[in-house]
């Protein structure tokens, strides 16, 4: 009877402390996924913020020589090439994730996920340089078009793949209660289940875009950048990331400080899609 209790005691305790190192392994591995976030964040604002005002977004950049000055081209800029490679990326990579959640069980559907796949994992300035090879060199001139097209290339992978396995989590009931119904597949898909997965397939496209709001070298072989006020999609165009690039490798103090003060901005303006995409998927899924 004593070593029956014994034993159980021995397993309790055994379980408990099992338990308790399992669970402060994951807390490690946790803090150490969030610590170089928040230095990133810490080290960046602690430089930025003293140069970060007005001036910054609505005046243009100064001369070499001349303090002050701002960005305001750059920052329109980066939304306009957002905003192309969005119309591009959104809408091939939502329909491809559907097809491949809903029709994709065959050979065809199976190349598509796999070179879906190769083309998250290519490099892109490579995506930059056949946008170059494509677009550029045709049109004989770089231009915001040609940016936004190379943005949208890399786009697709992730929102194709977050809206296939987004769709795949929707109850096969519902698919079924709507087929049952005699209403067509097709019609089922749209308008049963992207509708209940409308909140995992937004969370892609904030993936999506905020990959493409990140990248500078495909963006060095397409837009290229402009020093002067631009909005036409046809010519080239400033950008955030390549005056971070341009900026951070100049031997002009003034210039690293406004390198690092874009980069807070960029930030900021990630976290402001972010958190408008958060507040619309959640009152779209109240109002379902």
């Amino acid at each position: 009877m004593e070593n029956g209790i014994m034993n159980s005691k021995f397993f309790y305790y055994k379980r408990k402390y099992t338990s308790f190192v399992m669970m402060s392994l994951t807390f490690i591995a946790a803090l150490a996924a969030v610590i170089p976030l928040v230095l990133i964040f810490y080290y960046t604002v602690s430089t930025a913020i003293t140069y970060l005002n007005l001036d910054f977004f609505i005046h243009m950049p100064k001369p070499v020589g001349e303090s002050g000055g701002g960005m305001a081209n750059a920052i329109v800029g980066t939304l306009i090439l957002i905003g192309i490679g969005g119309v591009i990326g959104i809408p091939i990579g939502v329909m491809t994730g559907t097809y491949l959640s809903e029709f994709g069980n065959n050979k065809f559907g199976f190349i598509v996920r796999f070179l879906t796949d190769v083309l998250s994992g290519i490099p892109s300035i490579v995506v930059g340089v056949v946008a170059y090879t494509m677009v550029v060199l045709p049109m004989k001139h770089f231009s915001a078009l040609a940016g936004g097209i190379a943005l949208g290339i890399l786009m697709i992978p992730t929102i194709t793949r977050t809206t296939e396995e987004m769709i795949k989590l929707v109850p096969h009931a519902l698919r079924e209660a709507g087929l049952a119904l005699g209403i067509p597949k097709w019609r089922t898909t749209l308008s049963i289940v992207l509708k209940t997965a409308w909140k995992g397939i937004a969370t892609g496209v904030l993936l999506g875009l905020s990959r493409a709001a990140g990248e500078t070298a495909p963006l060095l072989f397409t837009a290229l950048g402009n020093r002067f006020w631009s909005t036409k999609i046809g010519q080239p165009i400033a950008s955030l990331t390549v005056y971070i690039y341009d900026y951070a490798k100049s031997p002009f103090e003034d210039w690293n400080q406004q390198a690092w003060t874009a980069a807070l901005v960029l930030i900021l303006l990630i976290s402001l899609i972010s958190l408008l995409f958060r507040i619309i998927t959640r009152s779209k899924y109240k109002t379902n």
